[in-house]
């Protein structure tokens, strides 16, 4: 672990909640997956100081963040923020998604509280994140736990890959067009459980081609919100120039739903292609965007600049706190 000074930690605290007010929103962001990277009960208090902000985008991004950092010590906290039904569905969602992370068999009964929740995302999040722990403490899971350590993402994914289809079984770059078409079959077919489409979406991503691809883009005509933003995020994950077309598309849909746009900016932010820039910066600036929308346009900028710079990390660098953090420390 690496050690970080008190005065290090309080300017990325002070960076992360800016309390100057004068902090950039891609600054924040960037303090944020410092902190997530501490994994320390400190960080993780830190964090969950966040959720007074107004932007639901940045709120969301805590709940994402503290659940990735697997530490129960953030499940009070997220447990507040789901029962909060003044709080923005994204945000709610996102900290549901966030309990199944951490996996404590204790959250279930909270889950379940909300599978009739107004908001869809909400209580489709909450569906799979009781299959999710449910399915960490099966005989499935210890099964797999071995093979899951050679996926090359470092995320915890809201459900594992379809059985079989880890990295490895097989090989991802041999994955046949077949092996392909069943699990895009799996991942459209409204009869199946989220969860278990879940599990093909991320099968898919495992295996990553171009064929892949287009089997993840193919649920982008699918009716749910949360469906459709997990897509984007995957394809965030992937990196893949391949997706660029359908994210854009989702980006430029004025007619679809700002979690799932959202989700779509920052994914092609990551890409870093030059064709998405001028996109971005269309979307950060025009009357007609949304408020989350503008705001990951703003991150999904800083991150396409970050990703054609040549620096090693996208956040704060621990060894010292960055000039924007000193400012304000």
């Amino acid at each position: 672990m690496v050690a970080v000074s008190a005065a290090e930690l309080k300017a990325l605290e002070d960076c992360l909640l800016n309390v100057s007010g004068n902090v950039p929103l891609h600054v924040r962001f960037r303090a944020l997956f410092t902190l997530k990277g501490l994994k320390t009960d400190e960080s993780v208090q830190i964090i969950s100081k966040g959720f007074s902000d107004p932007s639901a985008l940045l709120k969301h991004e805590l709940a994402y963040c503290l659940g990735q950092v697997k530490n129960e010590a953030a499940l009070p906290k997220l447990e507040e923020v789901l029962r909060d039904s003044s709080e923005d569905p994204m945000v709610r969602h996102e900290a549901a998604e966030a309990m199944g992370a951490i996996s404590s068999l204790n959250s279930i009964p909270i889950l379940e509280e909300f599978l009739s929740d107004p908001a869809r995302a909400v209580r489709e999040t909450c569906e799979i994140a009781i299959a999710k722990i449910r399915w960490d403490n099966s005989e499935e899971a210890l099964k797999q736990r071995e093979d899951a350590k050679n996926i090359p993402y470092t995320s915890i994914d809201p459900a594992p890959a379809t059985s079989g289809l880890l990295a490895g079984k097989p090989r991802p770059a041999e994955a046949s067009p077949a092996l392909v078409q069943d699990l895009q079959e799996q991942l459209v077919d409204p009869k199946l459980s989220l969860f278990e489409r879940y599990r093909a979406m991320f099968a898919l991503r495992n295996i990553g081609t171009p064929e892949a691809v287009d089997a993840l883009a193919s649920g982008f005509s699918d009716d749910s919100d949360l469906f459709k933003h997990e897509i984007a995020f995957i394809f965030g994950q992937l990196l893949s120039p391949h997706s660029v077309p359908a994210l854009l598309e989702v980006l430029k849909n004025g007619s679809e739903s700002d979690m799932v746009r959202h989700e779509a900016a920052e994914a092609l932010g990551g890409i870093a292609t030059p064709e998405v820039l001028p996109h971005l910066r269309e979307w950060m600036v025009r009357e007609d965007s949304p408020q989350v929308v503008r705001e990951s346009c703003q991150v999904a900028i800083d991150m396409w600049e970050h990703e054609n710079s040549g620096d090693f990390q996208y956040a704060n660098g621990l060894e010292s706190v960055p000039t924007e953090v000193t400012a304000i420390a």
